[in-house]
């Protein structure tokens, strides 16, 4: 479509403030952004619209404008909602560089805009995404008349013959079309989650390729239409919390009308997930607040007050006051201090939203706020009977590890997510304990190696919560005095003394058990045994030394 044809539409009450000998350029595409730098996001052709966010002083403008203008933008609509007339200063470096600039009345949606341009550049080319964009309308409502992202997919599979879904970054099934036929298995969506986010942390433009099996499967990264508060710092503050729209195709010799086709398409879909966001907005403000109270000390009384408010918004309906739940989880990237609180939110959500993880009842009930660098889950859960201690109530540490490791590993190149997981908790009064029980589980998690590791409750009454914070050097010497004899003999003689110490300690010193365990004569044992405390002048027959011996094996 031409920009004339933008211009001429009074619904979406555009005006013009410069370029007006440049209105026969043709719009391919339409992009909401507010970064200083959307460069990477940009093919040519497209109609951007910002709010200004990006603008702090007048000096913004001129280099904005440039990078437009070299990613080959058609034209640029700026909003009034924000800042009120456009500023002087955009209009002449618009002028400067020839690029057309609109202003849009605040009484006017980016999304409006969007879908107008959406459906007529797919009229123009394909005709396929005319019921699609018909029925966004129908996407957008909270009514049951709503589809989501299903009426696009739908509309794909009938019209263009192509199987698709959407998934998060997570690995998590969120829609799919019907003529897809069977849902994706997890270990697919998993393993093309975790293809995109490798793929889009290299910086390669999209769609992505991937083959498993005998299937190919081209991934296409589903962005957000909204504007930020703040333009991202970091891209990677956005990667890990992008949807992303997998189809059953190879888009490799697709034709450029195709593709934009494509992309049109998760401009929809990216509605729906604005959409969700705005949902999670009171949730997010609640467990806010309650966080808040928590941290500055603030009695029961009030903290209980404002979770009687929480309550009915997080599981409406449910009779008994709810037991709670904390969650907490870190993203830290090396040699970098980013403050990483927002990614961990929009991870966490993500995580928590999934059935297999926090139930399939109230997994889309889950409050989560950030502070700093730390995202914090606020779990609702059922209240559960006085003698039950809660320790397997709710979300549970194995089961949130198993469901982001294999996706998540492959999008923290250089980066790490740590988890920690509290008990159940009856009262606001354990909700102190139970944030500093959560808090302390996630660095024992991060001692751990691995990319993305967690921990829960139950590992904090054990030895395991104090070997990780030994300092190396102090592990070493203590490990070395203790094990090394044992090892060199063991390589000069071959006498498994170190498997026969670990033994006989998991045996816990009996001669019959170990002896037979290892098919061994209890002489044989006992001279084995005897050995390995004339090697290191420790007592095996002492509690004292049984113990060193443990820790050290553990250590090594």
């Amino acid at each position: 479509m031409r920009l004339r044809a933008l211009l001429d539409t009074d619904a979406l009450g555009l005006k013009l403030l410069g370029g007006e000998d440049e209105l026969d350029r043709t719009v391919r595409g339409v992009m909401t952004t507010d970064l200083r730098d959307p460069s990477r996001y940009l093919a040519g052709g497209e109609l951007v619209l910002t709010g200004l966010a990006w603008r702090r002083d007048a000096d913004d403008s001129e280099p904005f404008v440039r990078i437009l203008v070299q990613a080959g933008v058609t034209a640029l609509a700026a909003g009034e909602a924000e800042l009120g007339d456009v500023p002087e200063d955009l209009v002449v470096a618009c002028a400067r560089h020839r690029l057309p600039l609109f202003a849009v009345h605040e009484s006017v949606a980016f999304a409006t805009i969007t879908e107008h341009v959406v459906r007529q550049v797919s009229g123009e080319r394909a005709g396929d995404l005319a019921a699609v964009v018909d029925r966004h309308r129908r996407m957008m409502t909270s009514g049951p008349a709503g589809g989501g992202p299903d009426v696009v997919l739908d509309l794909l599979g009938t019209d263009l013959d192509l199987r698709a879904w959407v998934l998060s970054p997570t690995g998590r099934l969120i829609a799919g079309s019907k003529a897809a036929g069977p849902a994706l298995p997890p270990e697919a969506c998993a393993r093309l989650a975790g293809e995109h986010l490798a793929a889009t942390r290299t910086g390669r433009r999209g769609p992505h390729r991937v083959v498993l099996g005998a299937m190919t499967y081209s991934l296409f990264p589903v962005r957000s239409t909204g504007r930020s508060p703040q333009p991202a710092r970091d891209d990677r503050e956005t990667v890990l919390s992008d949807w992303l729209l997998a189809v059953e195709a190879d888009a490799g010799d697709w034709p450029e009308e195709r593709l934009d086709l494509l992309y049109g398409v998760t401009q929809l879909i990216a509605v729906e997930r604005d959409r969700r966001d705005a949902a999670r907005s009171v949730r997010r403000r609640l467990a806010q607040e309650v966080l808040e109270l928590v941290q500055t000390g603030a009695a029961p009384a009030e903290i209980a007050a404002r979770l009687r408010v929480a309550a009915p918004v997080l599981l409406p309906g449910l009779g008994a006051a709810p037991h709670w739940q904390v969650v907490v989880a870190r993203v830290d990237w090396e040699g970098e201090e980013i403050e990483a609180g927002p990614v961990a939110q929009a991870l966490l959500e993500e995580v928590l939203v999934d059935p297999a993880v926090a139930g399939p009842e109230h997994s889309d009930r889950i409050a989560v706020a950030h502070t700093g660098g730390e995202a914090i889950a606020l779990v609702p859960l059922p209240a559960v009977s006085s003698e039950h201690d809660g320790s397997e109530t709710g979300v549970l540490a194995e089961v949130l590890l198993e469901s982001v490791r294999d996706p998540l590993t492959a999008g923290l190149d250089d980066g790490r997510l740590t988890l920690g997981v509290s008990a159940a908790v009856h009262s606001a009064e354990g909700l102190r304990g139970a944030l500093e029980e959560a808090r302390h589980a996630r660095r024992v998690a991060a001692a751990r190696p691995g990319r993305v590791c967690a921990a829960g409750h139950q590992e904090l009454a054990s030895h395991v919560l104090l070997l990780p914070f030994v300092p190396d050097d102090v592990r070493r010497a203590f490990t070395a005095r203790l094990l090394d004899p044992l090892r060199d003999y063991d390589r000069r003689h071959r006498a498994e003394l170190i498997p026969t110490l670990e033994a006989f300690l998991d045996c816990d010193g009996s001669w019959t058990r170990c002896a037979t365990r290892l098919h061994l004569h209890v002489n044989t044992l006992r001279y084995r045994v005897g050995r390995i405390e004339q090697l290191t002048s420790r007592d095996l027959s002492r509690l004292e030394d049984k113990l060193d011996f443990f820790l050290a094996l553990r250590m090594s």
